[in-house]
């Protein structure tokens, strides 16, 4: 009986200890996944900058090719600084939606495509080559992280609409 008892103990505390860090980490919308990242700090700020956050946390989808901070520092000097500034807010709300494809596309179906048309109303180019995705000029580098409102694909280039 006695080793019943602790088998039972021993059983419960493992099914405890797999479930709840289960629900501790439970899905994020698009926003709330990308700070949990760490590496999209310069994003988030944009995000705030330009007043996309709360349509980010909306019900979506939304698939976002999401820049990293390193991405951002290739920016030539001065530019980030620029789309930052409250004037140029509708510039800055142009590039970051230049990011974003309406509807849940992941990268099974990217890989498929040869474009796509972005909330800021432009095309974004996509080609494949050598087992490499390209948006544009910039290289995804991560695919498929997923959120509740869509899905984020991590690109290492930011993306300047056509004219910016």
């Amino acid at each position: 009986m006695k080793t019943m008892v602790t088998f039972t103990s021993l059983a419960l505390i493992a099914i405890t200890a797999a479930v709840v860090p289960a629900r501790a980490q439970q899905p994020k919308d698009i926003v709330d996944t990308a700070v949990a990242a760490g590496s999209f700090t310069t994003l988030a700020k944009a995000l705030t900058a330009a007043d996309l956050v709360a349509t980010l946390k909306g019900p979506g989808p939304f698939t976002v090719f999401a820049p990293t901070d390193e991405a951002f520092a290739k920016l030539p000097p001065g530019t980030l600084d620029k789309l930052l500034k409250p004037e140029n807010k509708a510039m800055l709300r142009q590039v970051l939606t230049y990011h974003v494809v309406p509807g849940k596309v992941l990268a099974a179906d990217v890989v498929k495509l040869s474009s796509a048309k972005a909330v800021s109303g432009n095309t974004l180019l996509i080609k494949v080559s050598g087992g490499t995705v390209m948006v544009d000029k910039s290289r995804v580098v991560t695919t498929d992280i997923a959120a509740t409102n869509g899905v984020i694909h991590v690109i290492d280039a930011v993306l300047l609409p056509p004219g910016e």
